[in-house]
């Protein structure tokens, strides 16, 4: 048909198909959902576009993911060599309460360290690691670190236990349902400095938190047997530097870094969306978040408030002026 002078409405309506994807918009790719009009004009004349860009969530459900109330534990044993001279082995042992969580919920991490060895190590380290690949006609990798806290060392022949907590601050969920080029994944990994050993669990980032029944005290995570210490050490490592009894000891730590929530648009802040969603007290009224890591507010059930720490921040490096992708 022809427009003829004045103002028109045309009302349509589009219905989102349950394989629409969660947005998302990272460094080298996107996921963009938008509304474009257009006024076609006669030959030779430019035609009138327009466009309106929308936000899409299609929720991630932690519980059905299979085994996600257990806790997650890996261990790393790693030959400590001083100058040549073998000085006995480090035993790292890392243990999650969950394998997955949601924003603003903390993870319970535990770390065990036997340093059977005659020297001191370096400094232990927990990272919240958050892993985009990008395919096209080959990977593209984006890793970087979300937050950060560290521990001190553990003497030699100690047996040292670190008890922290990691809180999830606003992030794009762990499975783009619906998208098969972009893959994101979250990782937690325990590392000492030296000697350079390093554990990581694979988590998951969701929308819906895991059903936490109650535990019974055998399996509770504070019940969680330590690491048993054998009487003596092997035959190998008693050659080199002989039998030393190994005593239990707890590492303080020494910084905590988060990364700061941000606001996508000026004026907004975290407390008046707080203050918005419980006035409408709905779940149909979720909070509206910024993605860490993205640049696509989302939104999260309940009042999601993540709380910087007053330690120095950790931000994501900046990839505008990089020539190519790390």
């Amino acid at each position: 048909g022809v427009l003829t002078a004045g103002e028109h409405n045309f009302p349509f309506q589009f219905l989102l198909p349950a394989s629409a994807p969660t947005s998302f918009e990272g460094p080298f790719g996107k996921v963009l959902h938008q509304v474009k009009a257009v006024i076609d004009t006669p030959r030779f004349s430019k035609d009138y576009k327009c466009n309106k860009i929308f936000y899409v969530l299609c929720p991630l459900n932690l519980n059905d993911i299979p085994d996600i109330e257990q806790p997650n534990t890996m261990s790393v044993t790693k030959k400590f060599n001083y100058k040549l001279v073998k000085s006995g082995n480090i035993i790292l042992t890392a243990t999650s309460d969950l394998k997955g969580y949601i924003v603003g919920q903390a993870i319970q991490l535990r770390t065990d360290i036997e340093n059977k060895s005659g020297r001191d190590t370096g400094a232990v380290v927990a990272s919240l690691l958050q892993k985009v690949a990008y395919k096209s006609k080959r990977w593209i990798y984006d890793l970087r670190t979300i937050a950060e806290v560290e521990g001190s060392g553990v003497k030699a022949w100690k047996h040292a236990e670190w008890k922290e907590q990691i809180l999830v601050p606003a992030l794009p969920q762990s499975i783009l349902q619906g998208c098969s080029l972009i893959h994101i994944d979250y990782y937690i990994q325990v590392s000492l400095k030296s000697p350079e050993v390093s554990v990581t669990l694979p988590i998951y980032i969701g929308n819906i938190a895991v059903n936490r029944v109650p535990l019974s005290p055998s399996r509770s995570i504070q019940h969680i047997p330590s690491v048993v210490v054998p009487s003596a050490p092997p035959e190998e490592e008693e050659a080199a530097s002989g039998y030393h009894p190994m005593d239990n000891v707890s590492i303080p730590t020494k910084s905590h870094s988060q990364q700061q929530p941000f606001s996508y648009a000026p004026g907004l802040s975290f407390q008046e969306i707080r203050a918005d969603s419980e006035q409408t007290g709905s779940p149909n009224h979720p909070t509206l978040c910024l993605s860490t890591g993205a640049t696509v507010p989302y939104y999260a059930e309940g009042n999601v408030v993540p709380v910087p720490t007053a330690s120095s921040l950790i931000l994501p490096p900046e990839y505008s002026t990089w020539g190519y992708p790390y």
